[in-house]
């Protein structure tokens, strides 16, 4: 097996834990901490969801056209990692809690920060999905068709194993309690764990 099919592997498992992960708490986030109501909270839930599958024919116009494969992946991850992080300083609650009374007292600062936050995830996840798989694909020589088959084997197995533990673990962390004035749902632990994980993936 070539070694660089471990590594695209480990940074699919990632990076689906990233996705996965954060928005297993999005709606949560956007009705609790946002304030929003249930209707703008599920428009606004599925439209990410829908940009979300509307980017990879972006990702795969800038690799076949432009980048190749690798580039496509490593610049998106990039973007992907930032919009992470965004989404996780976003949700600081003391980032505008001036009068400590337990609430941002700047709300659309918080709601800019998720939009662009979001947007950036969305070009990023959507933006490397058509890339990864046929990258792996490409390891193999055209004599290891058994190797091929068995990694897309593994390779979804790995898609599985990072949607199902993220959506069971993230919201555990979302759970706990955290904040430097005041304490609250910790959303930025729920998102930062994630953005870590992609962090990783990137650097793989």
């Amino acid at each position: 097996y070539p070694l660089s099919i471990f590594f695209i592997i480990i940074n699919e498992f990632c990076e689906r834990f990233s996705y996965y992960g954060m928005r297993a708490v999005l709606v949560l986030y956007f009705k609790y901490f946002l304030q929003w109501d249930d209707n703008l909270s599920t428009a606004i839930y599925h439209t990410f969801v829908a940009l979300c599958y509307l980017t990879p024919i972006l990702g795969a116009l800038i690799a076949d056209s432009w980048l190749g494969k690798f580039k496509t992946i490593v610049s998106l991850s990039i973007v992907y990692t930032i919009g992470q992080a965004v989404m996780s300083v976003s949700s600081i609650n003391d980032l505008t809690d001036q009068n400590r009374d337990g609430s941002p007292d700047n709300i659309p600062l918080h709601i800019a920060l998720s939009m662009i936050g979001l947007i950036l995830i969305a070009l990023g996840t959507g933006g490397i999905k058509p890339c990864v798989s046929a990258f792996g694909g490409d390891q193999f020589d055209d004599d290891q068709e058994k190797q091929r088959s068995r990694f897309f084997s593994i390779f979804y197995l790995s898609i599985n194993a990072g949607s199902l533990l993220s959506t069971i673990i993230t919201p555990i962390l979302r759970a706990q309690e955290c904040g430097i004035h005041s304490k609250q749902r910790c959303y930025p632990l729920a998102f930062g764990v994630p953005a870590a994980l992609m962090a990783i993936a990137l650097g793989k």
